[in-house]
């Protein structure tokens, strides 16, 4: 835990927020912080599902720190172990991650929340790409977004800079559910309880099939999940766990995952 970077520990969630007046902007020092945080997430086996968030109420996150830039910061230099903000290139990050965004999610701000699995907002968020204003390319959201939402709404959003709504975002699927601010927390946490209860190996294999897939043909993928090409399919099929989920099943009780 840091002044900028707060950690908290509810049994097998994790709760990463980013704390940084005014607008949560990040530099590199805080990048390369959030990705020490988001490794040890990463590789403590107690550990579950994480949820990100950030302090106030105007701003999610500001993404890119201008004034940081001005002060000597290089836009190529050292985000740290997971990339800029921490997540988007942090490898073998095979646990959930919730975004729970509260306010306006701009430029980078926007693409962390976009490398989280699901996003939870409230109901005064937007999101917005202005980068095409600075001249500049928004790297991650130009190629996450248009495979996340319509593809004619994403270019629009990256040729324009024009902000989404909160109500537009959920229309499109970019949000999984939109609600009062003093109730996103508590709704997310809940979430995230339900996860950390939930089979660990599977949540594993489920986000390698999916990072795989990106460059797969259909056929491939599914040759190389039957053939226990992936890590974490392999483990799962040898597992513990894959026998106490017919078990529970047959037995008529809830089931017991211990993550072997």
């Amino acid at each position: 835990m840091t002044e900028v970077i707060k950690t908290k520990r509810d049994g097998a969630v994790f709760e990463v927020e980013l704390d940084r007046p005014k607008a949560n902007a990040i530099d590199l020092k805080t990048s390369r912080e959030m990705g020490e945080v988001f490794k040890e997430f990463r590789d403590d086996p107690e550990l579950r599902v994480a949820i990100v968030s950030t302090a106030g109420e105007k701003f999610f996150c500001a993404g890119w720190d201008l004034k940081a830039a001005a002060d000597g910061d290089a836009v190529d230099g050292d985000y740290g172990v997971g990339g800029f903000g921490g997540l988007q290139e942090l490898r073998g990050l095979n646990k959930p991650v919730i975004a729970a965004v509260n306010g306006m999610a701009v430029g980078g701000g926007f693409e962390l929340a976009l490398s989280c699995d699901m996003i939870y907002c409230s109901d005064h968020s937007s999101f917005a790409l202005p980068e095409i204003k600075a001249g500049t390319l928004a790297d991650a959201a130009t190629v996450k977004l248009p495979k996340r939402i319509p593809h004619h709404v994403a270019m629009e959003m990256l040729f324009t800079g024009r902000w989404m709504d909160a109500q537009e975002a959920l229309h499109h699927g970019l949000v999984n559910a939109v609600m009062p601010q003093d109730d996103l927390m508590d709704h997310v946490r809940s979430i995230a309880r339900d996860l950390a209860a939930g089979p660990p190996l599977v949540f594993a294999a489920i986000k390698e099939v999916v990072r795989d897939a990106e460059n797969q043909t259909f056929q491939d993928m599914m040759n190389r999940i039957t053939k226990r090409k992936l890590s974490t399919v392999d483990i799962l099929y040898d597992s513990d766990d894959n026998l106490e989920g017919a078990k529970a099943f047959a037995e008529k009780r809830d089931p017991v995952w211990k993550g072997k």
